[in-house]
């Protein structure tokens, strides 16, 4: 259904009724039902988590193929990409505030709770509590308490570093092959798409490995006090950032080697792009804010 002209693209693409959105829901209905009961000890929660993700996906894929088709068939005009310009702004901005949230509480933590902790009114309960943040003072991380075990902060040097040099070598090789896509160089473009993908491949290999090094040579966990939720918290959503952007920027390298998208008409990779660019980020405040302070 659309408001067109005829021999035109539809003003505007109404899709006929889909079962899609109600297959999906089903699917995280049993994700989040599985997850709750695997928490809690329940056997069978852990096959309902995976099962509901392996019926998620395959309706992801569907749909999203649906999408692709009608896209490639005309039928998304002006309105269309200008809705999903839209889109993806409102869903970036959510996700600022996602790792907003986290960020602030991070700030809160060490400008306001620890040092609260510390003052005069907790003085008898934790006579021998050091009021300083992990990074800053190394060696005042044991618990007065005995609740948490001794551990060691994570230095930017080097596998950090390396990380920030494989994200913000990626912003590059994708801005130049969105460059390449403009002026219809595709075989460049698809080039420098797969450099981008396997840098951020690699940056999740390094963060793999890096999160090996804390537990087992560092004593750092997600049980290490505020310092180790934080850390975990702040750099795993982002580590699953990086997987969900490198897969869109696959997806869309597969797309444009099966000739899909012009210099004039390539939001789907446009769209990726932000993403990825707004990951990088979100890493420099990362390794600012949690590497170095």
């Amino acid at each position: 259904m659309s408001n067109s002209t005829a021999g035109s693209t539809p003003r505007y693409f109404v899709p006929e009724p889909s079962r899609h959105p109600a297959f999906a829901a089903f699917g995280l209905f049993w994700v989040i039902l599985g997850a709750a009961q695997w928490i809690n000890g329940v056997d069978w929660g852990k096959y309902a988590l995976f099962l509901g993700l392996a019926w998620l996906f395959w309706v992801l894929y569907q749909w999203f193929g649906d999408s692709i088709h009608e896209s490639e068939g005309g039928q998304y005009g002006r309105k269309i990409d200008l809705s999903y310009r839209w889109s993806m702004s409102w869903f970036i901005f959510s996700e600022v505030m996602f790792f907003g949230a986290f960020f602030t509480a991070l700030w809160w933590m060490r400008s306001h709770s620890v040092p609260a902790l510390g003052g005069v009114d907790n003085a008898l309960l934790w006579p021998d509590f050091k009021a300083v943040w992990p990074t800053v003072a190394p060696g005042t991380t044991a618990s007065p308490a005995g609740i948490i075990e001794p551990f060691q902060v994570m230095t930017p040097f080097w596998l950090p570093t390396i990380n920030t040099a494989l994200l913000l070598s990626s912003g590059v090789t994708l801005t130049i092959a969105h460059h390449a896509l403009r002026e219809n160089h595709r075989s460049r473009t698809i080039a420098f798409m797969w450099i981008t993908v396997l840098l951020g491949a690699t940056f999740v290999a390094v963060q793999g490995y890096e999160y090996f090094h804390a537990y087992t040579d560092l004593n750092l966990k997600l049980t290490s006090g505020a310092y180790g939720s934080t850390f975990f918290m702040l750099t795993g959503f982002h580590g699953f950032h990086v997987i969900v952007g490198m897969l869109m920027l696959l997806f869309i390298t597969l797309r444009l080697m099966k000739g899909h998208f012009t210099p004039e008409r390539h939001f789907g990779f446009e769209g990726a792009a932000w993403y990825w660019h707004f990951v990088d980020v979100v890493w420099l405040g990362l390794y600012t804010l949690v590497y170095w302070m």
